[in-house]
């Protein structure tokens, strides 16, 4: 995807893979209406939009820095992790709201349509011409010069390493809030939404500090300091046993991880390379958000034999 993404039009790159991620739900949505859809629809559905994915997050971290110039990265980046964060606090409570009253085919259909404005925004855009690289190498080079490049540039290397040791270990913990939601804090389905919307206004004020930024420089002590504070935050949370204070541990929590995760984004962007700017962005997508999923699969089989508090702390 980032091989793609440095070789070819990164505005044309997303405007397709949008429309394949508007084709997804849609198809869902037709299985739901029907009453056809079966386990192994989404299964394939949610496997193809991973491929989308892997297109669509290298052109688009890319493409701020065309959009936008270096002079403004670090308050776009920023504003752009706080629309992030905004969605997914108001998002799950749209779409609760949806499935009781219509059910869960109009949100599939909602969520197919949105895509619209997103294809017509890219559309409408008037950006100044990119300059286009000479391409003599077959594009495998290029994916090792990509990892290459990474390896032997030790700021990128470094940033790019804690991300991922960060996002495997520490992001996570939201996979098993549920738990501390019911079985250790007693809040239920009610305390579930109190938490996650706790962490959530956490990550909204970090991204809106880093928005009000206009310089990279000490963005690095920034990084250092949010990954130590996320490590104890969310340490306390794991030993906490009182709802009302987990709630107040959880900001710190959102707050520190989106901290990071957008400073390191922003670091990175402003030190590499037009040319090379796909590939890293795919590799800084690997780590963050790639790390995550595999990170919650073996949290939660640690959980099973250790208990869900004892596995946080251990991440913290």
């Amino acid at each position: 995807g980032g091989t793609v993404a440095d070789r070819f039009n990164r505005r044309g790159i997303m405007i397709v893979t949008q429309t394949a991620s508007m084709i997804l739900p849609l198809i869902l949505a037709a299985l739901v209406f029907t009453g056809r859809v079966q386990v192994w629809h989404i299964f394939a559905l949610a496997a193809t939009l991973g491929v989308v994915n892997a297109f669509d997050v290298p052109a688009r971290q890319s493409f701020v820095v065309e959009m936008v110039g270096k002079d403004d990265l670090v308050n776009a980046i920023a504003l752009n992790s706080s629309i992030f964060n905004a969605a997914r606090a108001i998002g799950p409570a749209v779409a609760g709201v949806l499935v009781a009253e219509v059910g869960e085919a109009w949100c599939f259909l909602l969520n197919g349509l949105s895509y619209i404005a997103v294809i017509t925004g890219l559309l409408l855009m008037k950006l100044p011409p990119r300059l286009e690289t000479d391409r003599p190498k077959p594009t495998l080079a290029d994916l090792t010069h990509g990892f290459r490049y990474v390896f032997q540039t030790m700021p990128v290397r470094d940033l790019l390493m804690m991300i991922g040791l960060v996002s495997f270990a520490g992001f996570p913990y939201s996979t098993l809030m549920p738990i501390f939601a019911d079985g250790i804090l007693h809040g239920g389905a009610r305390g579930l939404g109190l938490l996650m919307a706790s962490a959530g206004i956490g990550s909204l004020a970090g991204a809106l500090a880093l928005a009000s930024r206009s310089t990279v420089r000490g963005l690095g002590r920034i990084v250092a300091a949010s990954a130590l504070v996320f490590g104890v935050a969310l340490t306390a949370f794991s030993v906490s046993k009182v709802f009302w204070l987990s709630a107040l541990i959880l900001p710190v929590v959102g707050m520190s991880m989106i901290t990071q995760a957008a400073s390191t984004n922003t670091l990175i962007q402003s030190m590499v390379p037009d040319d090379m700017r796909g590939r890293v962005m795919a590799i800084y997508a690997m780590s963050f958000m790639g790390m995550m999923p595999i990170g919650a699969l073996v949290e939660g089989w640690i959980a099973e034999r250790i208990g869900a508090p004892h596995t946080v702390m251990i991440g913290g």
